[in-house]
């Protein structure tokens, strides 16, 4: 299960940032998901606060926002909105498309005190 290396590599990061920020506790942590980045949503949820525990965000709420799929159509030269990975081309049907976003997991904001 890569979510939990995930976690903990967000947890990482926010500590880090804490020790440079100087705050103590984490009481939100909202995180971009893109569509096409593998991630299990549950799992990442369960995994957060599991490694959360004794850390500076252990307790703060997980806010978890999709990012959409997107890629570069190379048959129509448009960038389109994808909802699965393998879909063809909403706009020609062609299916030779080059992925541009929706692969990133990124954290937005934290909220902290």
């Amino acid at each position: 299960m890569h979510e939990m290396s995930l976690c903990e590599s967000l947890i990482d990061v926010i500590e880090d940032a804490g020790r440079r920020e100087n705050f103590s506790r984490v009481r939100r942590v909202r995180v971009e998901i893109g569509r096409f980045a593998g991630v299990e949503i549950a799992a990442l949820r369960f995994g957060f606060d599991v490694v959360a525990r004794g850390t500076v965000v252990e307790g703060a709420a997980l806010e978890l926002h999709e990012a959409p799929g997107r890629a570069w159509c190379f048959d129509c030269g448009t960038n389109v909105d994808l909802p699965e990975r393998l879909d063809p081309c909403p706009h020609c049907g062609g299916m030779r498309l080059q992925p541009t976003g929706g692969t990133e997991i990124r954290i937005m904001d934290l909220e902290v005190i």
